[in-house]
């Protein structure tokens, strides 16, 4: 199965539905405030990453990584940053050009599969953001490798991604309020439940990849990771024992 190309589709028809709230772009009033230096973004599903995370941003020659749908890079544009962004769904790439003509945003939109940045030069950043996106890929660290090979010397990468405990519950059971441990890690949506159902439900495949393959990964590609925190899922009963995503703030040495 080519997963990239399954994603891709599937994501693109999320757009169109517009039930996603991942591929609703943001308002012009938070992209003014953003001009002022009022402006808040998100790796995971709820809490703002810190400021002090981001280095100055005016001038900043940002990537945002598997990040489309016109939120996270519109508001780095509006703060000041030069904004590519990299992602597998040309349907989310236009909502970014949508706020840029919309705003007058300078953002650069470039397709294409996140374990592979050859479309980059070696240390073209000074800063990647990277939200939880990397569940829709089956191998990350290719990811990480790449990532640090377009990141400059001493330049920022903050990653959001899932915690793998979120994947040991059957996602039928989850949904009714049980959470039985049935499954492991590495997960696979398409092993799991079968493309056929992935098709009914049209929605995009997704992978459970190990707490090794995401900070290890990170490190082992050449990462130093300084910061780290934790968030919720909304209105899942797992959220009421354990916090799902993960966040970390790592620095290329």
């Amino acid at each position: 199965m080519d997963i990239r190309s399954f994603n891709r589709d599937a994501w693109d028809r999320q757009v169109q539905s517009g039930k996603n709230p991942w591929t609703v772009p943001v308002s012009p009033e938070l992209i003014a405030r953003a001009r002022t230096g009022d402006w808040s973004v998100v790796l995971t599903e709820n809490k703002p990453v810190p400021r002090e995370w981001f280095p100055p941003m005016q001038g900043l020659k940002a990537l945002g990584l598997a990040c489309g749908g016109g939120q996270q890079g519109p508001i780095m544009a509006a703060a000041g940053a030069e904004v590519t962004i990299f992602d597998n769904s040309p349907a989310q790439l236009a909502r970014d050009r949508e706020v840029a003509e919309r705003d007058g945003l300078n953002i650069r939109t470039v397709e294409g599969d996140m374990r592979d940045l050859s479309a980059f030069a070696d240390e073209s950043f000074e800063f990647i953001f990277h939200p939880v996106s990397n569940l829709f890929i089956h191998e990350i660290r290719p990811v990480w490798k790449e990532a640090y090979r377009v990141l400059r010397h001493g330049g920022t990468m903050l990653a959001g991604f899932m915690n793998p405990v979120f994947y040991l519950f059957d996602w039928d059971d989850m949904e009714k309020g049980n959470l039985n441990v049935s499954l492991k890690i590495p997960f696979s949506d398409v092993e799991t439940y079968g493309v056929e159902r992935l098709q009914r439900e049209d929605r995009p495949a997704e992978f459970g990849h190990s707490l090794s393959d995401q900070l290890a990964g990170q490190m082992d590609a050449g990462f130093a990771v300084v910061g780290m925190y934790e968030d919720h899922h909304n209105g899942l009963k797992i959220s009421q024992y354990i916090e799902t995503y993960i966040a970390t703030r790592a620095v290329k040495i």
